[in-house]
Order: C-alpha cells, then structure tokens, then sequence
C-alpha cells in the first residue's frame, strides 16, 4: 500500500461521493491519532505551541503545502495553538485529498522539529 504521505492530491470538480463512515475510520488509522472524525464531514487536529511565533511560522508552512497540493484547509490561529480542518468543499464531505493533506501536515509538524506540547 502506498503512504498517504507518498501521495498527491487530486483536483476534486464535485460529481463524485464523499467517503463512507468505513473509509473514513479506515483513513484515520493511516494518520496520527490526534486527528478526529468531526461533525459527519470533516477531520480536525490542534496543534500546540510554545508561542505565537511558533504558531505563525507552521501556518505559513501548512499554507505553502497546500499550494503545493491544491488543496486548502481551513485553519484557525491561537496563541498557543493552531487548529487545522479539512473537508472537500465541492463534495461536502471527505475524500482522500483530505487524509492525504492531513498527513503531509502532520510529516511537515514532524519534519520541522516542532514541539506539540
């Protein structure tokens, strides 16, 4: 199988289904835990931080990402923290974009040796 990481995202138009409750379960077990099935249409993670500094530099790295993917979350800044969600827009709900995004962040969060505290 190959990693969701290893993957690209893919313009979604619409037209299509989103992922069923089984895919969606199946999806999270690929990306850390911290990532949660919200509200029947999207996937949310908090990041924590140190300062705001810290907060701003990994917003910026996310918003980069999601150039580079064509796919865009919504993301909610704190002092402390940033709050990341992803669904897709044209299906109202998830597809795999969404997990695939998710873990690229998670790898960048990782990559860049920033503390989740």
């Amino acid at each position: 199988m190959v990693k969701l990481t290893d993957r690209k995202c893919i313009p979604c138009e619409g037209g299509v289904d989103p992922l069923g409750r089984n895919q969606v379960e199946a999806l999270l077990r690929e990306l850390d835990p911290a990532w949660t099935f919200a509200d029947d249409i999207k996937i949310e993670r908090i990041y924590n931080f140190d300062d705001y500094q810290g907060v701003i530099g990994f917003a910026n790295q996310v918003a980069s990402l999601a150039e580079e993917e064509g796919h865009h979350p919504i993301m909610t800044l704190f002092f402390s923290k940033v709050k990341v969600e992803l669904w897709t827009h044209a299906i109202l709900g998830l597809s795999e974009n969404d997990f695939i995004l998710a873990a690229k962040i998670d790898a960048l969060f990782t990559h860049h040796g920033i503390r989740n505290n």
